[in-house]
């Protein structure tokens, strides 16, 4: 469809998305220290808070996207798209990924976390895995490490596991996992947010909430792709609210599950509503150039900014005006 009706059909569908921040300076500047509270997240005057942002593409050596891993897209991010979180998702597997190449890996996270705190956003440092529990020593590592060079910031917030696949138990294999790495994290930084994936690519916030991990700053990931999740997913989510849980959706896309196909304007601006309505933080999916559906970029469009509508995708230009037009603040 053109693009200012889909860009007119998501306001009809979320029109909460229209308060804007009054904030004029860097959203950490303003709210400072996260943490839980209740089934909230909160800042550092117990305000609930509302991070709204992008996330990077895997971090792999040779897979193309590794070119955004760059201080200057992270500022114009900023201070264009009024962007108030970024996600370093450091691919661990697979060719040119942590594993194989922890050099490169550990650089683009700290390019990233870098540029972040010089820009007065916050920043997932984000364990990018279908199967970090095969490794816990590798997450243990590279968290601990991250701690003791970031865990004095208020901008870092960690995300120890991306995705756990469907097959995946929660109690069995993914839980004994992120206990394991929350605690390795909480010996080094004692405070700031921990992010918990979950089975079936972070959906089972439900299974999550009714058996707990222990800890304080305890949040956990809900990951959707609204041209294939619906209703039944917010339904999860919900329970899993009701059951106390505190949750943040570090990742989100308009398209399919597989990361193509068209956005889905009408089922994004649900998801948009609820998620102000629940004043839950968001990260879409993805920073690339990619040819596929849920890329924000054109192929080809600069690693570094600025970018002209011409450079994005219909997801990107739906993206961007979510972004533009959202605020850190619930009230």
């Amino acid at each position: 469809m053109p693009f200012p009706l889909a860009r007119a059909m998501l306001v009809m569908a979320a029109p909460l998305l229209l308060a804007t921040s009054a904030f004029a300076g860097p959203p950490v500047h303003h709210h400072g220290a996260l943490k839980v509270v209740g089934n909230r997240i909160v800042d550092s005057h117990d305000k609930p808070v509302k991070l709204n942002g992008v996330s990077f593409f895997w971090s792999n050596t040779g897979w193309g996207q590794e070119k955004f891993y760059n201080p200057s897209a992270v500022a114009t991010f900023a201070k264009d798209w009024n962007v108030s979180v970024v996600r370093a998702a450091i691919g661990i597997d697979g060719r040119g990924g942590y594993k194989e190449d922890p050099a490169a890996g550990r650089v683009r996270a700290e390019t990233l976390i870098d540029a972040a705190i010089a820009n007065g956003v916050y920043v997932i440092i984000d364990w990018h895995s279908h199967g970090a529990e095969r490794d816990p020593q590798l997450a243990v590592d590279f968290f601990t490490a991250m701690a003791k060079k970031y865990g004095h910031t208020p901008n870092v917030i960690y995300e120890i596991y991306n995705e756990p696949l469907a097959n995946h138990d929660w109690a069995r294999q993914v839980k004994p996992y992120s206990q394991t790495v929350i605690d390795a994290i909480r010996a080094v930084d004692p405070d700031n947010l921990i992010v918990v994936g979950s089975p079936t690519w972070s959906q089972d916030v439900d299974v999550a909430a009714a058996d707990p991990v222990s800890g304080g700053n305890i949040t956990y990931t809900l990951h959707f792709y609204a041209g294939t999740h619906k209703q039944a997913l917010r339904n999860k989510g919900d329970k899993a609210l009701k059951m106390g849980a505190s949750l943040f959706v570090s990742e989100w896309g308009s398209v399919n599950a597989n990361g193509d196909g068209g956005a889905d304007v009408k089922e994004t601006g649900r998801w948009q509503y609820w998620m102000k309505a629940n004043c839950l933080s968001q990260a879409n999916w993805a920073v690339s150039d990619k040819k596929e559906g849920a890329s924000l970029f054109k192929p080809g469009a600069s690693a570094t900014g600025p970018w002209t509508d011409a450079d994005l995708t219909p997801s990107g230009l739906l993206v961007r005006d979510i972004l533009k037009n959202a605020s850190t603040t619930c009230d």
